[in-house]
């Protein structure tokens, strides 16, 4: 199964802004672009379609040797075989859903502005830990910004740090220079009139580190 690691500057994790009708085929377009992680997030009460879409997005991740992860919903997650979900700060007990996902599965967390949420989900057995909404979010215009500090003073996490919350091309490299291995995106992506460029220029703040690293 592909997992997520610890190693810096391990790129984009895409986050669905569904339900939308063109949703498999933008993902295809991101997944070429070089995404590297997929959240399927889904707000709606539409068990039948959610069931067949993240299905379907499963399917198309595996094909590109991603992992998907869905958003909350724990039971969708085992239903369809993805590789985890990813835990809010109103959803089962860390240690619970990882006893009924089992070990290898991505549990991903949530922590917001918090560094004792996430020392504590990493000792609880997180796959990853996510920090945010570092800028404005067009997706969640009423989240608490955090400052990038919060990345630095995080270092010490044994678990790979997502950073979330209105980030661009324009801003995501001061997160990965911070110390975040991944870049949450949402709006700068799939609100992108070319989904695969846009994912490319995310993927391209990484590809700049690696060919500067010694």
């Amino acid at each position: 199964m592909t997992t997520f690691t610890a190693r810096p500057g391990n790129g984009l994790y895409a986050i669905t802004d569904g339900p939308r009708p063109d949703l498999l085929v933008i993902v295809a377009e991101a997944l070429v672009g070089g995404v590297r992680a997929l959240q399927y997030r889904d707000l709606s009460n539409d068990s039948l379609r959610r069931h067949a879409e993240a299905s379907a997005l499963n399917i198309l991740c595996r094909d590109h040797g991603v992992p998907l992860i869905i958003d909350h919903d724990i039971a969708l997650a085992r239903a369809v075989g993805a590789a985890g979900v990813h835990l809010g700060s109103e959803d089962d007990d860390l240690a619970a859903v990882r006893a009924e996902l089992g070990e290898h599965a991505l549990v991903g967390v949530s922590c917001y502005g918090s560094l004792p949420r996430a020392r504590a989900a990493a000792r609880g057995g997180a796959s990853y830990v996510s920090f945010g909404a570092f800028f404005p979010s067009p997706s969640k215009p009423q989240a608490t910004q955090v400052p990038i500090e919060l990345l630095r003073q995080s270092a010490m996490l044994d678990v790979p740090r997502v950073a979330i919350g209105g980030i661009t091309p324009d801003n995501g490299r001061s997160l990965i220079d911070a110390g975040a291995d991944y870049l949450a995106v949402i709006s700068a992506l799939f609100g992108a009139a070319d989904v695969r460029h846009a994912a490319q220029r995310f993927g391209d703040l990484f590809s700049s580190i690696d060919e500067t690293s010694p």
